[in-house]
């Protein structure tokens, strides 16, 4: 095995010995960061281990075929078959375990939604698209808490920004960013002809106050009255939050809460996690192709996806996938689509990697 696979298992066995240690257990922020460390090297150890083992046995019943007893033989022939597909399979999951591992896949998200071509079929579909991905993130036991958004006369949204907090939740979703394009007939269409809309998504690793350094000097707070939907506290105080980031020109907003400084907390958690993403953004620029081949582009521009209702069906553009169950797909049902994108980054990735396996 590889020099790098017995540095992991020896770090891993090293961090083990700390986590032990009486000292580290009094330590709340350094035993957080071990155990997560601990807890990211375990399934390669343990892979690891199994290799080892599978390596054992195929030597084991390698000897056994100059054994003068035929039958013997013939078991031991039958056992390096089905041994030699496990090596093979866990030479693969190695692979996989050694590639990079994306910094922000434990990150919870900012899910940014916003209408593009097509008026109010446009504004109706961000709508239908949020409602699957709240589904989704319920059946995965995450938590989903809207921060911003901005709803049209006819059940529509113009946009909508959204927290969604769990277990892997950027790890998951990171692949949803782009242009998602909507063929079907709208409500108001009379004539029963199809239309063609466009919807773009943004997912956001949430950026925490430590990822991103916001001196307050650099900030423009502006507040004013809510409009819309909200009560009677609607257009009676200034509960409404504009922020504006001076040096980048970015500009986030907030209504949603009755209390000004709610709406405030929200904005700055939106304000901190699009600088975090220019950040990454221009850094992702100076990285090699293979990583980007791995993590994808996430650029919001790239159409990604095409949800044509006429027929039924769920197209995938970036790896040719076609699904023909749009209805379910709709209810949040879409982790056969983001297992397969992921299996296709992965393999490509695999494709730039020479781990010496």
């Amino acid at each position: 095995m590889s020099a790098k696979l017995e540095k992991v298992v020896q770090k891993y066995k090293e961090i083990e010995s700390q986590l032990s240690d009486p000292e580290i257990a009094s330590n709340p922020d350094k035993l957080k960061r071990l155990s997560q460390e601990h807890s990211d090297l375990k399934p390669l150890v343990e892979e690891f281990q199994r290799n080892q083992k599978l390596v054992i046995d195929y030597k084991e019943n390698k000897e056994l075929l100059a054994d003068s007893d035929s039958e013997m033989v013939t078991l031991a022939r039958e056992e390096l078959t089905r041994i030699e597909a496990e090596l093979e399979d866990s030479r693969q999951k190695i692979r996989l375990l050694l590639l990079p591992k994306d910094p922000n896949d434990d990150k919870n998200i900012l899910l940014e939604i916003r209408a593009g071509a097509g008026g109010d079929e446009a504004g109706l579909f961000v709508a239908d698209l949020f409602r699957m991905y709240q589904k989704f993130a319920a059946d995965h036991g995450w938590s989903v808490d809207v921060l911003s958004s901005s709803p049209t006369g006819i059940g529509g949204l113009k946009e909508i920004i959204a927290s969604i907090s769990g277990n892997q939740v950027y790890s998951q979703l990171k692949w949803e960013a782009g242009v998602h394009r909507v063929q079907r007939v709208p409500d108001t269409e009379t004539q029963g002809r199809v239309h063609t809309s466009t919807v773009t998504v943004a997912i956001l690793p949430e950026a925490e106050e430590v990822d991103v350094k916001i001196n307050p000097a650099d900030l423009r707070i502006d507040v004013y009255r809510a409009s819309g939907a909200g009560g009677q506290h609607v257009n009676t105080t200034d509960s409404a939050v504009r922020i504006t980031h001076i040096p980048t020109g970015v500009v986030v907003t907030c209504q949603d809460e009755r209390s000004q400084h709610k709406n405030k907390d929200k904005a700055m958690k939106v304000l901190r996690s699009k600088l975090y993403e220019s950040e990454l953004a221009r850094t992702a620029k100076e990285e090699s192709d293979a990583r980007k081949v791995m993590v994808g582009t996430g650029d919001r521009s790239e159409r990604i996806r095409t949800y044509n209702f006429p027929q039924g069906r769920l197209t995938d553009h970036r790896i040719g996938l076609t699904v023909y169950d749009l209805p379910v797909v709709m209810e949040g049902k879409i982790d056969e689509v983001i297992d397969a994108i992921q299996a296709y980054y992965q393999t490509e990735a695999l494709k730039s990697q020479d781990m010496g396996l």
